[in-house]
């Protein structure tokens, strides 16, 4: 555009404005590096990998006491030759494959045959057909041949320029991330006997490690966090492994999986065999038109309709808001209850929960500024929260302007907590599609959550003597946790969260000591998750919300 058109543009506020507002909405300023700047991340990490196993390496001969076995023979020559530039020749590989192939390789149609005749204490290394190794990848993984029944590595890929680009940093084990997107696809380590126990009938290595775990969710699954495998990949071969994945779990368990063919995930619906009773918990002083909008829009979209609502009037004294209130005290799904005395949201909800019907099987937790947008949210949420090994169920909760304000909880964040993918355009996949994806997370935000009203109770309810207002939440689901459930974020449960409307911010004085006190109480209690975080790579920076690699000086940190 001509500069004399853009400056006499510029001179139009309303113009300007709406350039402005699309900008941000767009979430081109949401933070992420650009590709350079990535790459230049990532060659600086490549150097601190290096070095980290540079330091742990036992000698450079590798153990070769393990069978590679290859899924598929696409670019077959390719892997091969990798495996066996490492090994010298020397390493024992199976390639499983229903095509026969031109070369001198032992074939097998399937999974369970390549492993038939094999020595129950055999070590297998799973690889996708085309994936290729690094001089590193032998000697780490059998040099972790501990206790773990199941181990895995992060990857990366080769670009035409023979450079290693495009790292998939991943997290610890998190069995929903598997189901929904398969991250744990090649690379992975066991023994020959988990095979052979479980009947396995995966054809690919995405669906063996979930059908491995559905059938032993007992098994010790270890991470390695370490580029060690150049992975290739396709939509027809992540779509096949995906269905893959749906297949063991309809094999194993009674949830119905689908695919969405647009976001490339699997979506998955648990079962809610006698949709229990869910009591809503919304605290609020005053503020009728949040409430009305939240409460509203709870009645008019929500399909799941086994819930009552419990309103916590926290001493309202404003006319309108008491008078609107009192008329919804009429309505058959909700009870308005006072709360008087000083904020405290732990407390606030404690009290709510003490309240609820004898009949309630499921506390939900929900601001006052919260609005639905999906109509299936609570029966999304409601069949985690069924799932015997489900403790918290958080949602996709966007701001006003739908750019993300919650999509998980990473513990470590500027030092205490924060939330996934915070500021996010809404349809972004975000990293590895875990923006898209319904995941474990260590914790989930309390401005919409669904908990067992007996787990609620088991840990204690919410510590309304240390955190008051602050990391409640956090605190809470990391209670739950360990209590051996894991927690989960939601993808499919929408919802918009017109946050600290109604409460403001923490920048008085006063405010601001409290919050202090509380990211204290939370750093002493929970700084085992706060220094390693099992659902977020420790590769991945602690600085901003994005997912982006460490800069070099975080690593020597």
């Amino acid at each position: 555009m001509p500069k004399a058109v853009r400056n006499k543009l510029k001179g139009n506020h309303k113009l300007t404005e709406f350039y402005s507002r699309s900008l941000q909405r767009s979430g081109l300023f949401y933070g992420f590096p650009s590709e350079k700047k990535r790459m230049a991340l990532y060659k600086d990490y490549l150097q601190y990998q290096s070095k980290i196993l540079g330091s742990k390496a036992v000698g450079n001969e590798a153990n070769l006491a393990f069978i590679c076995i290859i899924i598929g023979h696409k670019d077959l020559a390719i892997s091969l030759k990798s495996l066996r530039e490492v090994s010298n020749g020397k390493m024992d590989i199976r390639v499983v494959t229903e095509k026969t192939l031109g070369m001198k390789v032992s074939r097998f149609p399937s999974l369970a045959g390549a492993v038939r005749d094999l020595d129950d204490n055999t070590l297998l290394f799973f690889l996708n057909s085309g994936d290729t190794i690094t001089h590193d990848t032998v000697k780490v993984f059998t040099n972790n041949n501990d206790e773990a029944d199941l181990t895995y590595s992060d990857t990366d890929r080769i670009d035409v320029k023979k450079r290693r680009v495009s790292p998939h940093f991943l997290p610890d084990w998190n069995p929903d991330l598997q189901y929904s997107t398969g991250y744990v696809f090649t690379g992975v380590k066991c023994k020959a006997k988990l095979l052979k126990q479980n009947s396995v009938k995966s054809q690919t290595i995405a669906g063996l490690v979930a059908e491995l775990w559905l059938k032993q969710p007992e098994l010790l699954i270890k991470h390695l966090p370490f580029t060690l495998v150049h992975r290739t990949t396709n939509k027809a071969a992540v779509d096949e492994r995906l269905k893959d994945i749906r297949e063991r779990l309809s094999d194993c368990t009674t949830a119905v999986a689908s695919f969405n063919a647009e976001l490339g995930v699997n979506h998955i619906q648990w079962p809610i065999a006698s949709e229990p009773l869910v009591t809503l918990i919304i605290p609020t002083k005053n503020a009728k038109k949040l409430v009305q909008a939240c409460i509203d829009s709870i009645l008019e979209k929500t399909t799941y309709q086994n819930y009552e609502i419990l309103l916590i009037d926290n001493g309202s004294d404003e006319k309108e808001s008491i008078n609107y209130f009192s008329e919804l005290n009429k309505h058959p799904k909700i009870k308005v209850l006072s709360y008087p005395g000083e904020f405290n949201y732990s407390a606030i909800n404690n009290f709510g929960v003490e309240h609820a019907s004898d009949r309630c099987a499921i506390i939900g937790l929900i601001n006052n500024d919260i609005e639905v947008i999906a109509p299936n949210w609570l029966s999304s949420m409601v069949g985690h929260a069924s799932r015997e090994d489900i403790g918290c169920v958080g949602a996709k909760l966007l701001y006003s302007d739908g750019r993300i304000q919650h999509a998980g909880v990473v513990m470590g964040y500027g030092g205490g907590a924060g939330h996934a993918h915070k500021y996010f355009p809404r349809y972004h996949p975000g990293y590895i599609k875990r923006l898209i994806a319904t995941q474990n997370y260590s914790a989930v935000t309390a401005a919409c959550l669904l908990v067992k009203k007996s787990l609620f109770l088991e840990v204690g309810g919410l510590n309304e003597k240390d955190l008051t207002v602050a990391f409640n939440d956090v605190d809470f689901c990391l209670k739950v946790k360990e209590t051996g459930a894991r927690n989960i974020y939601c993808a499919e449960a929408e919802l918009y969260h017109h946050e600290s409307v109604s409460r403001g911010t923490d920048h008085a004085p006063e405010k601001a000591a409290r919050f202090n006190r509380e990211l204290h109480y939370l750093k002493t209690r929970w700084g085992n998750y706060i220094d390693h975080d099992p659902a977020y790579s420790p590769n991945l920076t602690l600085m901003r919300e994005n997912f982006s690699i460490k800069t070099k000086g975080e690593f020597s940190q």
